[in-house]
């Protein structure tokens, strides 16, 4: 048997629904976490997905919603094939992604342009975080509180502005 178009699009559809539990604003699609979709000759249905980093908490949760979400319309008995090359970055997040954390209270990662592949070897350190917006009022006038956020994904930031805490989605 071989997999038909409408048959992928149909499990990627069934994937759109299915929420970060960190941050379920956005789907495990949306945040770049599914890579692709496949089904195989016998019709059963693998999924390539990529950790947002290797010792993420939520990875169990992820991969029993989407083999749960994946059975309850169809598709029993799916597989996760986890892929770790290339690692996962923030730039997988699309734009509408990024209004809906904003729109959610958390700052989008900053982009980090074009990738300069020779570089990537070393990890750039930092002393200083470029300006983030407050994604409540706008201002720049925000100043990071902790690095170290609930997830290991985001950071504690603070405007000044407005006076609210908010979290940052860090560039990765």
């Amino acid at each position: 048997m071989v997999a038909a178009a409408h048959d992928v699009a149909a499990v990627w559809a069934t994937l759109e629904g299915v929420p970060d539990p960190e941050v379920p604003v956005l789907s495990v699609v949306e945040l770049g976490i599914v890579r692709d979709v496949e089904i195989d000759a016998d019709g059963h249905v693998i999924v390539s997905i990529t950790p947002t980093y290797s010792g993420c908490p939520a990875l169990q949760v992820i991969e029993d919603d989407i083999k749960n979400a994946l059975a309850r319309d169809g598709w029993p008995g799916a597989r996760l094939r986890t892929v770790y090359s290339p690692v996962w970055t923030t730039d997988w997040i699309g734009a509408d992604a990024r209004r809906k954390l904003e729109a959610y209270g958390i700052a989008p990662p900053p982009g980090r342009g074009p990738r300069d592949t020779a570089a990537e070897e070393l990890v750039p350190l930092q002393r200083r975080v470029p300006p983030v917006a407050c994604p409540y009022c706008g201002s720049h006038a925000t100043t990071m509180r902790s690095v170290f956020g609930p997830t290991a994904c985001k950071a504690v930031m603070y405007c000044d502005q407005c006076r609210q805490p908010f979290e940052l989605f860090k560039a990765i």
